[in-house]
């Protein structure tokens, strides 16, 4: 029952941010559909512009922009309060394991989004709008890109991930440098499929600028789980071997 009282005072805490943080982003909802529209804007130059067409697409756009903006910068604060409810059922060893993971969890998901936003956004719209006749004005919708744009950017901070991932199955003993290596050709060929999904233009150029950050991800998680978990790994077992011999010798 404490647990549950405990589970009960944590969700209200987190409504009770995400509540708060809503407000604030929707008070400051223009801005960040201005940050978003940037990239677009200087891309099209004046050979463009973004409209709405149905009579509710901004104050939707506005509503859903709030939405995810409040759960993304709101996320320091009610993933602290998920933290301080499973925190108590760990050992001190396991928290001391886990807070870096959080820690570099969150710098990777910045990253993916900065890549986003300042290369793959830019390099992507000019490719598109460039692309095919000249002397044609773009008319884009503006909840769609918004929407778009959203869920692009939410992607990449994911995908950023997989150092961390990578390093989180090595230490549960999934994953080694070794078979890392081996199945690198086979997601190769599963990143630029996932990056020909992601990009939404056919163009190479747009696709390689996914593929290429991936395959870097995965060998710096090759090369993390080479230099952190093997070490690790190996002075644990000799550590449990020489715990052995002592319990024979006794």
């Amino acid at each position: 029952m404490e647990h549950l009282e405990e589970l009960r005072t944590r969700i209200i805490r987190i409504l009770i941010i995400l509540v708060i943080s809503f407000a604030i982003c929707y008070y400051f909802s223009t801005t960040i559909q201005e940050i978003l529209l940037t990239p677009l804007r200087e891309a099209m130059g004046s050979n463009g512009k973004v409209i709405f067409t149905g009579l509710l697409d901004k104050v939707l756009a506005e509503l859903q922009i709030a939405f995810w903006s409040c759960v993304f910068l709101a996320s320091p604060f009610w993933f602290r309060e998920v933290w301080l409810f499973i925190k108590p059922g760990l050992y001190e060893s396991e928290v001391k394991a886990v807070r870096p993971f959080i820690f570099v969890g969150f710098i990777l998901f910045l990253i993916g989004v900065g890549f986003g936003y300042f290369v793959i956004f830019p390099f992507t719209f000019k490719t598109l709008i460039n692309s095919g006749v000249s002397n044609v004005e773009a008319m884009l919708n503006l909840q769609d890109y918004l929407l778009l744009s959203s869920k692009v950017l939410v992607f990449l901070g994911l995908l950023f991930q997989l150092p961390n991932i990578i390093v989180i199955l090595g230490f549960m003993g999934l994953v080694t440098k070794y078979s890392l290596r081996d199945i690198r050709r086979y997601l190769a060929v599963a990143f630029a499929v996932l990056a020909a999904v992601i990009t939404p233009t056919p163009d190479i150029l747009s696709m390689m600028c996914v593929w290429i950050p991936m395959m870097v991800l995965y060998e710096i998680g090759i090369i993390a789980v080479a230099l952190i978990v093997h070490p690790y790994l190996k002075r644990k077992h000799m550590g449990e071997e020489s715990i052995a011999l002592q319990d024979q010798n006794q």
